[in-house]
């Protein structure tokens, strides 16, 4: 099998790879028959000469790879005709952004093996970057209240090599003694979870959080048992809400009364309710000062009623006016301060694409090689120029004219 690491062509430009080049190297020496070229590019996080040195060709032409792999969108204009990709689509949710992509995908006879889709039995997502937006969202939460406050300044996580040389941004922390509230369990929020872990910001129980005092900053983690219930039942049922979202609401009400900093983490699927509503904001005792949402779902609706659109590397933030719900001046005594960039990871690009192809070798190169993979198969959105029964409730998003 002959794979082809993509140049990242979509606007802005994402410097993160599938595979590095030592892993490239790897595939090859552990297992038989595999041959890995990489596209040429001059802003990947990892050079030319880095792939060179480990022995990998650099080819421009890719046609001739079984296997095409990415990371972000391909660009309509550069797909190549039947041929086999593998990367992150942002076509399950039909986002009206990615509609001409599949479009064409189906028109050229694409195979589309989406990244996103790739599950264990159990349902979980067996490789994504989700843990390193974690990480990037919850530092973007903690960057804005030094901002906020005028108490310390964080260089941002995209001028630091990697993460250790981030780390030593620490040192310059003087944290209020503020509340954090942190939405989900997955891996986006365990990524969090962990940087305020090693900040040295401690974790206590929603119920502490809500209605004790405390002399330092503290986080709560919530699950979805603390952010919705279900009219006349008194015990929250897991396996209910996710096969019946729309059934629930919200009960992160209360959080806003309480909590200075918000940072969102989880998956959210629009039959979910939103955490609050607008004219939540404008009320007296709503004190939230800060939200990081990291996941930022736009699609059009959104968890986060601030989210009005996704914001920048370059540019990480922006204001909102609380009652009139539009754009303000950062960092004000009345501005509620939003982060919501979609592609964290690529602060971190070294290391967010080292965790990635790790999880590449160990879990999707081995059912490459299987006749008939159950992982690949159920992560296929189009084949031979049509959906696959899966993802057939795509028909409407994706033939529309």
């Amino acid at each position: 099998m002959k794979i082809g690491i993509l140049r990242e062509e979509k606007k802005p430009q994402d410097t993160r790879v599938p595979l590095t080049p030592s892993q490239c190297k790897a595939i090859m020496e552990r297992f038989q028959g595999f041959e890995v070229v990489v596209q040429p590019c001059a802003y990947r996080c990892f050079t030319n000469e880095e792939y060179k040195y480990q022995g990998i060709t650099l080819q421009e032409d890719v046609s001739d790879c079984d296997i095409l792999l990415g990371v972000k969108e391909i660009p309509v204009q550069k797909l190549i005709v039947e041929k086999t990709y593998s990367f992150f689509s942002h076509t399950i949710k039909k986002q009206l952004h990615n509609q001409k992509l599949l479009q064409a995908i189906l028109k050229n006879k694409i195979t589309l093996i989406d990244y996103e889709c790739m599950v264990d039995e159990s349902g979980k997502r067996i490789i994504a970057f989700g843990r390193w937006a974690g990480i990037v969202g919850a530092y973007h939460a903690v960057r804005m209240i030094g901002f906020k406050t005028g108490k310390f300044r964080l260089r941002q996580m995209i001028d630091c090599l990697n993460f250790a040389e981030a780390q030593r941004e620490f040192e310059k922390l003087d944290l209020p003694p503020w509340k954090i509230v942190l939405t989900g369990t997955g891996r986006v929020s365990e990524g969090a979870s962990f940087l305020l872990e090693i900040m040295g910001i401690r974790k206590v129980s929603p119920y502490d959080f809500c209605y004790k005092l405390f002399d330092e900053i503290v986080y709560t983690q919530l699950g979805s048992r603390d952010m919705y219930f279900k009219d006349g039942e008194e015990e929250f049922d897991r396996a209910d809400f996710h096969a019946h979202p729309e059934q629930y609401k919200s009960s992160f009400y209360p959080f806003t009364k309480v909590a200075d900093v918000m940072i969102n983490g989880i998956y959210w699927d629009k039959r979910i309710p939103a955490f609050f509503s607008k004219e939540h904001l404008q009320e007296k005792d709503f004190i939230i000062k800060i939200i990081s949402d990291i996941t930022c779902d736009i699609v059009p609706e959104s968890s986060v009623p601030t989210t009005l659109f996704a914001s920048s590397i370059a540019d990480p933030y922006f204001g909102y006016d609380r009652m009139s719900g539009q754009l303000c001046q950062t960092f004000n005594e009345e501005s509620l301060d939003i982060m919501s960039i979609d592609n964290l990871p690529n602060e971190l690009p070294r290391d967010a694409s080292e965790d990635f192809g790790n999880l590449i070798i160990s879990r999707i190169i081995p059912e490459l090689m299987k006749p008939q993979s159950r992982v690949i198969h159920d992560a296929t959105i189009a084949k031979d120029g049509k959906l696959t029964e899966k993802f057939s409730y795509l028909s409407d998003y994706a033939y529309k004219i």
